[in-house]
This record gives C-alpha cells, sequence and structure tokens, in this order.
C-alpha cells in the first residue's frame, strides 16, 4: 500500500516553521490594534454565486482556478479564492454598516485557487486581508497603503517599492475595454492563446501576460490614464499627494490593474526585489461597487491582501 502523500499544492507547516508564522501573525496584530482595527473571521466556503457575482466569472479567480462543488443538498458551494468577497457579505448579512462611521477590519486565514504551485504560491494559501468600508477619501486609500507598509517593516522587509495606478470608475473601465478591444483585435494571430481567450472576455488581463510577443504588443497599447474622467482623476491626484506628503515613494504602472472585477479607481502592488520574478507580496485597491452589487447599502471601500507564503520566503 502506497503513502498518502498532502495534496499537490498544500504542505504541511512543521514545528521548526510554526515560530515564524506565529511572528507574522503577531506583529500583524499588533500593528492593526494599534491602528483600531477589528478582527472578522468568516468561512472558508460560500455559495458559488458569491464569487460569480462580486468578483466576476469572466476573472481567472473565478472561472480557472476556483474549486466548485455541488453539496448534498444540491446546492452549489465554493472554497474562497480571495478573501474580499465572504468579508463583504458578513459585512451586509450581520449589517455592520448600521453601526454608521467607518469600519476598519482585518481578517487573516486560508484561501484557495486551482493554479500552477511555486514559490510563495500553493493551491491553498494563507492571506492577511485589511478592509476601510464606508470612506471615498482619498486619505483613506493612504492610510491603507501606509498600515501595508507598516506591517512590512515590522516583518523586517526593506527593499521594498509601490506601484500604483487608477483603474477609474466603471465609465471609465468599459471606455478603456473597448479601446484595448480595438487595440488588439488586429494583432490576435500574434498574442498567446490566454490572450486570446480574454479579448473577448476580460481584455484588460491581456497586460498582465507573461508572454514575452505579447508583452511586446502591451507596450504601445493605449494607457487607461488616458480614459480617466475627471471625478476620477481628482481622486487619483488626491491619493499620489498625500503619499508625497507621508513620504511614500511610488511608481506609477499604468498596466497596474489587478485581476478581479470588482476595482474601481486606485490599484496597487507593494514589491520586495528580494523575491526575484515573484516580487509582489502585497496587492490591493478601492472597490466601491461591491458592497452594493452584493445586495448592501452603496458603501465605498479599499483593502489589501498580504500572502503569508510570500512574506516566508522573504
Amino acid at each position: 500500500m502506497s503513502t498518502l502523500q498532502a495534496i499537490r499544492g498544500t504542505r504541511d507547516i512543521l514545528p521548526a516553521e510554526s515560530p515564524l508564522w506565529t511572528a507574522i501573525e503577531s506583529l500583524s496584530r499588533q500593528v492593526l490594534a494599534q491602528s483600531a482595527y477589528r478582527e472578522i473571521r468568516t468561512p472558508i466556503f460560500e455559495q458559488t454565486e458569491l464569487f460569480a457575482r462580486g468578483i466576476g466569472e469572466a476573472t481567472d479567480a473565478v472561472g480557472k482556478e476556483m474549486y466548485s462543488f455541488e453539496d448534498r443538498g444540491g446546492r452549489s458551494i465554493a472554497l474562497r479564492p480571495e478573501i474580499t468577497a465572504g468579508l463583504v457579505r458578513a459585512f451586509i448579512q450581520n449589517k455592520l454598516f448600521a453601526q454608521g462611521g467607518v469600519q476598519r477590519l482585518w481578517h487573516i486565514g486560508p484561501a484557495f485557487r486551482y493554479e500552477r504551485p511555486q514559490a510563495g504560491r500553493q493551491r491553498q494559501f494563507h492571506q492577511l486581508d485589511v478592509e476601510i468600508l464606508g470612506s471615498r477619501d482619498p486619505r483613506a486609500d493612504v492610510e491603507i497603503i501606509a498600515i501595508a507598509t507598516q506591517i512590512l517593516k515590522a516583518l523586517g522587509l526593506k527593499a521594498l517599492t509601490l506601484d500604483l495606478n487608477s483603474v477609474g470608475s466603471g465609465v471609465d473601465r468599459a471606455a478603456y475595454r473597448d479601446a484595448l478591444v480595438s487595440y488588439f483585435t488586429p494583432f490576435q494571430g500574434e498574442l498567446d492563446q490566454d490572450s486570446r481567450d480574454r479579448l473577448s472576455r476580460n481584455p484588460l488581463r491581456i497586460l498582465d501576460s507573461k508572454d514575452k510577443r505579447t508583452q511586446e504588443i502591451v507596450a504601445d497599447a493605449p494607457s487607461l490614464l488616458d480614459y480617466l474622467s475627471d471625478d476620477s482623476q481628482r481622486h487619483f491626484d488626491g491619493v499620489q499627494q498625500h503619499l508625497t506628503n507621508l513620504g511614500i515613494g511610488f511608481n506609477i504602472n499604468p498596466r497596474l490593474v489587478r485581476g478581479l472585477d470588482y476595482y474601481t479607481h486606485t490599484a496597487f502592488e507593494i514589491l520586495s526585489s528580494d523575491l526575484g520574478a515573484q516580487a509582489t507580496v502585497c496587492g490591493g485597491g478601492r472597490y466601491d461597487g461591491l458592497v452594493a452589487q452584493l445586495g448592501g447599502p452603496d458603501t465605498p471601500a479599499i483593502g489589501f491582501g498580504m500572502g503569508i507564503e510570500r512574506l516566508i520566503i522573504c
């Protein structure tokens, strides 16, 4: 009889490693408690519809990578591929919005995606999520970025850079989507297979392609920043100004769009040069429409996710 092994893409956290995991969690808790963020815990599985509606069926996270199944009651259930959608569901279901004001919440736990395992990326991975719900002010965007930076520095990471972009409003993005389709269509035969599939479903994701020829084509693609409305541009200018006031350096990356449909306005990633090709240790952005989209009141929000496995290998 063969020896049973852990499922590919999962791993055991052994006693020799546990103190490092505990230290990361403890330091994160300390920073977040000092900044008046409150912990929330949500189930690791939800109705599949939550992720299809919230994240978007055309995204890789839902369309290609999500673990979904039918339970014994005939309901379609999914292991969460990310944490924000479930947190927003809990925010609505438990009427946390009725408390008024701005809600500062955080969550830590596993999430699941069926993708090729590699350094710092497993099919069961662990993520710290930090969210602000209830503020449209650009200062909330900067607070989230500052908290992420503070946590990473508390963990001893030094070689950090911040990439920043605006993905605008839904109207801005629709206009940009049309521009990308018009631009990429003549090159359709030269794009990699994933990008050809994304051309009609989610053309913004072509910008993330790692294929060499596709990247050459992407280099001359229209910039999303040219399609921002006046309101979107003012918000983005405000974020940049507040970051500058706090002495937080940043690079404008007009190709940074993030992979989930709910993002609006600010999108960002924090990278560490210590990680080589898989350099992103934190990513997030604003998602002003998600709460209303999932049946709650109109509630602007912004947050980030930080992969614990990535932090372990830094």
